[in-house]
């Protein structure tokens, strides 16, 4: 069995593990890589390692991809250092192979890194209360704050045009024209919904281009679960799953994590009574945000944090009404409507949003203000 997800004995000629090798647990979790565990026999004592294979249909240029990891990871690492934290458990550690390289190329062709395992943490697929969201969002705001005079322009788009909302709506524009699955008919309502609000779409590249926005490292994935948790207090140490790094805007990854966290619903909920945006999860995360990461934010960032959401949950509705369109190529379903459902469910969370905009900026406005 171990034979058909990866070689152990050529995995342990390429690095200088410490102790015997005697088992793997699997630990994907959803990730889009394969991830295992290997742990290993140290003087008595277990030592374990992630060994993590890296997906090269999504991630075109794994090669790249590592450039990025290794600058963003060490990077980090320095500034825990500095502050007198523990590097092996508030940071990731890229192990190198024995010929120095970061990653290790496969005699299948396959891309492999190793990168340290976090002992005695835990992870959350949804937020069960409003504490570990105010946890999640300090975690994050951390994350941004370790990074804010990282030269982001240095990092390659693992992704290229991720969050590029512009883009986004010109690809949803190009299948509603083309129409291949033949499905345009019965979402013209969802159609209209999109282009109503097509000016939404460039605001914050615009405010970007005019240098009212500073370019970022951002991790443009930040859901609950790729923040690790100390078991003892319960704080989150450490920001995980960094395969998606890039250059881009603090509000993406803000944006995106309450688009997911603030939905109190299913994303492929079909009764959208359930659909709700928690304006109190929402405040418990921004409050964890800003208490880490504001002073290393710009006005502008701060003011445009409601907006965030808004464009992030739109963006996220337009990328499964566009996929629904061109007949669910990109998207893995288990229903013919399955895209469809996401797709709703999204455009009902930023009818939430929109309802309750002049509250979450009344809601960030004065947390912005008590932390001054």
């Amino acid at each position: 069995m171990v034979s058909n997800l990866f070689d152990i004995e050529e995995i342990k000629s390429q690095y200088n593990f410490k102790g015997e090798y005697y088992d793997f647990d699997i630990l994907n979790n959803g990730h889009i890589n394969n991830t295992y565990v290997l742990n290993f026999d140290y003087n008595g004592c277990e030592k374990s390692y992630v060994l993590q294979q890296i997906n090269t249909s999504v991630f075109k240029n794994p090669e790249e991809l590592m450039r990025n990891y290794v600058g963003v990871t060490d990077f980090v690492r320095n500034k825990v250092i500095e502050a007198g934290g523990n590097p092996l458990r508030e940071s990731l550690k890229v192990y190198y192979t024995k010929d120095g390289k970061p990653f290790y190329l496969d005699k299948t062709g396959r891309y492999w890194r190793v990168i340290n395992y976090v002992i005695n943490t835990v992870s959350y697929n949804f937020p069960d209360s409003t504490e570990i969201c105010r946890k999640a969002g300090k975690t994050f705001g951390n994350f941004q704050k370790l990074l804010a005079d990282y030269p982001a322009e240095e990092l390659c788009e693992t992704i290229p045009n991720f969050h590029n909302t512009v883009s986004r709506y010109n690809d949803f524009l190009k299948a509603v024209e083309e129409d291949r699955a033949g499905r345009a008919a019965e979402v013209t309502k969802e159609i209209e919904f999109v282009k109503a609000r097509k000016k939404d779409c460039s605001v914050l590249l615009d405010l970007l281009e005019k240098g009212e926005l500073p370019l970022r490292v951002t991790h443009n994935d930040t859901k609950l679960n790729n923040v690790l948790f100390d078991k003892k207090t319960g704080d989150g140490i450490c920001v995980i799953d960094l395969d998606t790094v890039m250059p881009g805007l603090s509000l993406y990854d803000f944006g995106d994590s309450l688009r997911f966290a603030g939905n109190t619903a299913d994303e492929d909920e079909k009764d959208l009574s359930k659909v709700r945006f928690n304006t109190e999860i929402y405040r418990s995360y921004t409050e964890g945000y800003l208490s880490a990461a504001g002073d290393s934010l710009t006005p502008a960032e701060i003011y445009y944090l409601p907006f965030s959401v808004k464009l992030m949950t739109l963006e996220c509705g337009i990328r499964f009404l566009t996929d629904y369109l061109n007949g669910d190529v990109y998207f893995r379903i288990s229903r013919p409507e399955h895209n469809l459902d996401r797709c709703r469910t999204q455009f009902k969370l930023v009818e939430e949003i929109e309802e309750k905009y002049v509250e979450l900026m009344g809601i960030t406005q004065l947390i912005s203000e008590q932390l001054k």
